[in-house]
């Protein structure tokens, strides 16, 4: 079976001839986002350019050390990209962000890795680091819509929320229907996704396997495994970033301290 067709640099650089529609559409309706988006996918080019050449030393590599470094390093931007584009403060929220991203990769790594697949190595890298970043690039999404949904409503609603403490409620108990709403929020686009699945495209990662000469067969029970692990580690790192960096956001006396920039 044939290997995936090449795209020449030629060919790559012609492919950025259709981001002229949606750069158009965005300048027409004066959304202040062309120059943006612009930014963000030269920037997108560059990286993932300087990633793919990286990526091809670690992979003849294969050393566990480095395998973990560079998933340190993904988990440290991943954990940055989620608190500047929640406009929170980095001071307070890095932190939990942080554990709670390197939190939900570790058990989901381990139960996806090692004891599904059971690899030798869990740590081998062609495995390792492209399913951690796929866990990463999910979770930033929903992490991100889980922390606008709840602090905002929260500081919106912050007289509901006294009324709760001034009626015997706990801080768990008044903060109960902000975290359902923030759960809600986030994964209820991920549900529907995860609902229709192959009836209306194939996956990002299946598609990839299929066009290297997997099975079809392979490449569904494996897109089977990411969707399960995919959604489970994006709601432990949702539930455990709220539950760390509540921690940090209220005082002695309960009141939500300053949290945006």
């Amino acid at each position: 079976m044939k290997g995936v067709i090449d795209i020449d640099y030629l060919s790559l650089f012609l492919g950025y001839i259709i981001l002229i529609i949606p750069f158009y559409i965005l300048w027409y309706y004066k959304t202040g986002l062309v120059k943006d988006s612009f930014l963000a996918f030269v920037r997108m080019t560059i990286q993932l350019l300087l990633v793919g050449l990286y990526l091809e030393f670690i992979f003849d590599l294969n050393s566990a050390l480095l395998n973990v470094s560079w998933v340190l390093v993904m988990t440290v931007l991943a954990s940055y990209t989620v608190v500047k584009r929640s406009e929170l403060k980095l001071k307070i929220f890095f932190l939990p962000v942080f554990i709670a991203l390197l939190m939900s990769v570790i058990i989901t790594d381990a139960f996806f890795l090692g004891f599904i697949i059971k690899l030798p190595n869990i740590f081998d890298a062609r495995y390792f680091i492209p399913i951690t970043g796929m866990l990463l690039g999910n979770s930033i999404k929903t992490i991100i819509i889980s922390l606008n949904t709840y602090y905002n409503k929260l500081k919106k609603e912050k007289e509901l929320y006294r009324w709760y403490l001034a009626n015997g409620a706990k801080r768990n108990e008044a903060l109960f229907p902000f975290k359902k709403e923030a759960l809600k929020n986030a994964f209820n686009p991920v549900i529907a996704s995860v609902a229709i699945v192959g009836l209306i495209s194939l996956p990002g990662m299946m598609t990839g396997q299929i066009l290297g000469g997997s099975s079809p067969v392979i490449a569904v029970k494996y897109q089977i495994m990411l969707m399960i692990t995919v959604f489970s580690s994006s709601i432990i790192s949702v539930f455990l970033s709220i539950y760390f960096a509540d921690k940090y956001v209220f005082d002695s006396f309960d009141n939500l301290r300053q949290i945006k920039k």
